[in-house]
């Protein structure tokens, strides 16, 4: 896909942030209106996360305009909100590939460029890299600058409160931008607000204040005095003091998408000593209305056609697992008033939307705050309620010390469904969820269930849901395969694994979806297969039954071989002194790239040729 740049004359010019800074100040409104323009033909070509991108178009533009990047380092949290960003610093013709096999990397990523500070991909970690690279800053020397952009979203995850108190504490110098697209705060943005942004910010009001700090120091009536005139002044022009209190200079909010009111504030915090803070109200998907009015269903789009006010209706295909999920918990929620269903922020990935409408009393979002959401479930589940978390595999990671110490220890009945298991697609290597179960397998009192199909998965909440300690059901991103669903009450003996297919010489051991896969490579081999159902506890009397009529048997599972389901095999039966040929076919020791799920597999040879191939080499 090439777009004509003669539509973009400005933008057509900036290669790199130098060249933005070559530009008057006085045309950084028509560079915006071109990026934007620029980002929303792309992406409708291409598809990618849209609305985020659209409100920080004039923020992007100002930073880049004030900062001397990539030597000042510029953070990004949330990293969807930085396709404006690739743009400005030299990926301007690659943005229609991103997300894609071999194209731009979804988030912001070292490797991919100089300007890329810190590679991101969940939320709430730039204020904490931002003070460690303020820290390294200055013992260099050089007056490098940080800059640290954290959406009011990320805001809700302890880590960026943690980060702001040490910063507040240790007195660095810094700049953290709250980009805040959602509170209500329309009636504090306007022209005498952003005057009063550039008053705070300038070298007047701020040398007044140090000013009279260092005078009025020693003197403490007059000091705290001074103190509080000085923030009696602020508090008529500021929301709160909550960040002063944390030990930043405030300021704002002030419109984000005035991109020259931004540019001259900015250019004032600049250089300004000590913690900074800029608030900023902007728009997601601002510019294009149907993303202005629905910024959710416009985060990432698929190919579409601007002009049109709906994007395109994709095709009818089966129910996905998050929906088996939803239609999961509505069912079991009617029937038991004790289910309380907990989400961190993921209510529309996790299939949760219809079930928050019809139950709101059994519903929580705690905010991204994964590590609340797992101990918020084992006070629930001490209090008599019954506790459901979900929760995506590479998210639960965050919350993995509550879960051992929280609900483990105490063998608490929470319920965590396991949503984006294995290999998850083009958000790349920090949303695969290929991890899950090397670091869950390893943790007492817990039942791990890893289903080969829709049916399975709903008999698998069905089963978790009414044992007496903590379990697991981990599930892919991506369709059913039509089963017929189970009904509430329907269980399965835990630890129980299902025999499919009988061969000869080997034998497939199979954890999860990968069932469907594998059947097909062992037809083709004469293989016997099973469906483990159980990673933990496993099935130990198929695996000696296995053992005892083979001579090799295969592990798959879309998980880390090291430490995963295979492992847990390999153990039982070295435990048991048995020796036996054993091919553990998964993810090798590498990060995982982002591409469709179906190139990953194809390249992972976790896809049935690729199981096949893997099995014949090692045979012969």
């Amino acid at each position: 896909m090439t777009t004509n740049l003669a539509d973009y004359p400005l933008l057509a010019q900036i290669d790199s942030p130098k060249d933005l800074r070559s530009i008057p100040q006085e045309q950084l409104t028509r560079v915006s209106n071109e990026l934007r323009s620029y980002l929303l033909n792309s992406v409708s070509k291409s598809s990618g996360h849209f609305a985020s991108g659209l409100g920080t178009i004039e923020l992007t533009v100002a930073l880049h305009y004030v900062f001397d990047t990539p030597f000042d380092h510029l953070i990004w949290d949330v990293g969807h909100q930085a396709y404006p960003h690739k743009i400005l610093t030299g990926r301007r013709d690659k943005l229609h590939t991103i997300r894609q096999k071999e194209g731009l990397h979804p988030f912001p990523w070292r490797e991919e460029s100089e300007y890329d500070t810190l590679s991101v991909g969940h939320s709430s970690t730039s204020i904490s890299a931002a003070l460690g690279l303020a820290v390294a800053a200055e013992k260099e020397g050089k007056n490098r600058k940080t800059v640290a952009v954290i959406g009011d979203g990320a805001m809700t995850a302890g880590m960026a409160f943690e980060a702001l108190n040490h910063a507040g504490d240790i007195n660095k110098d810094m700049l953290v931008i709250l980009n805040d697209n959602e509170m209500s705060i329309s009636e504090n943005v306007g022209a005498l607000n952003n005057h009063l942004a550039k008053m705070l910010s300038g070298t007047l009001y701020t040398g007044l204040r140090e000013g009279s700090k260092r005078i009025l120091k020693n003197i403490p009536p007059i000091k705290e005095l001074a103190s509080r005139a000085e923030e009696h002044l602020k508090g008529m022009v500021v929301p709160s003091t909550f960040f002063e209190e944390l030990g930043f200079n405030y300021i704002g909010p002030i419109d984000g998408h005035d991109v020259n009111g931004l540019v001259d504030t900015i250019k004032n915090m600049r250089g300004l000593k000590g913690p900074q803070l800029l608030h900023i109200a902007t728009t997601k998907g601002k510019g294009y209305q149907a993303a202005e009015q629905d910024p959710i269903k416009y985060h990432a789009v698929p190919k579409f056609n601007p002009s049109d006010k709906n994007l395109p209706k994709s095709t009818p295909t089966l129910p996905t697992y998050s929906q088996i999920f939803g239609d999961w918990l509505c069912k079991t929620a009617k029937a038991d008033k004790k289910l309380v269903a907990i989400t961190p922020a993921m209510r529309e990935g996790s299939g949760m939307v219809e079930f928050s409408q019809r139950f709101p009393e059994q519903y929580y979002d705690v905010a991204i705050a994964e590590q609340h959401a797992v101990t918020y479930a084992a006070g629930l589940a001490i209090g008599g309620q019954k506790p459901v978390v979900a929760i995506y595999s590479s998210f639960l990671q965050r919350g993995y010390d509550q879960f051992i110490h929280d609900v483990a220890i105490q063998n608490l009945p929470v319920l965590f469904a396991i949503d984006r298991a294995g290999i998850v697609g083009a958000d790349g290597a920090t949303h695969q969820g290929v991890f899950d179960l090397s670091y869950l397998r390893c943790i007492p009192n817990t039942v791990i269930m890893a289903p080969s199909d829709e049916r399975e998965c709903q008999l698998m909440l069905n089963t978790g849901y009414q044992h007496s300690g903590p379990s697991i059901v981990r599930y892919p991103r991506g369709n059913g395969t039509g089963a017929e669903l189970p009904a509430v009450d329907e269980v399965i003996a835990i630890g129980k694994a299902q025999h499919v297919l009988t061969g000869d010489k080997i034998a497939i051991l199979s954890f999860g979806t990968m069932l469907a896969e594998a059947q097909i490579a062992a037809k083709e081999l004469n293989a016997s297969l099973v469906d483990m159902r159980f990673v933990k506890p496993l099935d130990e009397s198929i695996i000696n039954e296995m053992f005892a009529k083979h001579e090799l048997l295969v592990t798959i599972e879309d998980n880390a071989i090291a430490g995963g389901a295979g492992s847990g095999v390999n153990e039982f039966l070295l435990a048991q002194g048995k020796t036996i040929s054993v091919l553990n076919i998964g993810v090798k020791d590498h990060f995982v790239k982002h591409g469709t799920q179906a190139e990953i597999h194809s390249e992972l040879a976790l896809d049935a040729a690729g199981i096949l191939k893997q099995i014949n080499t090692f045979i012969s």
